[in-house]
């Protein structure tokens, strides 16, 4: 489930993203030069893909290495 995501994350222009795991959570790597540049890639992602926002909501949470 999680390679599929990535595969579809790249037809929306992220392709920086190189890992999501799905379980409860949604887990994903990915490179960004900015703490901005990451949550806008995190909302896109969200809001394009990962979350239906009729019935769901989501947050996130952003970890730096």
């Amino acid at each position: 489930q999680g390679k599929a995501v990535v595969n579809n994350l790249k037809h929306l222009d992220l392709h920086d993203v190189s890992d999501v795991r799905i379980g409860r959570h949604v887990s994903m790597t990915l490179e960004a030069t900015s703490e901005a540049e990451a949550q806008q890639k995190v909302e896109t992602a969200c809001q394009k893909l990962l979350a239906n926002a009729i019935m769901e909501t989501y947050h996130y949470q952003l970890k730096g290495e």
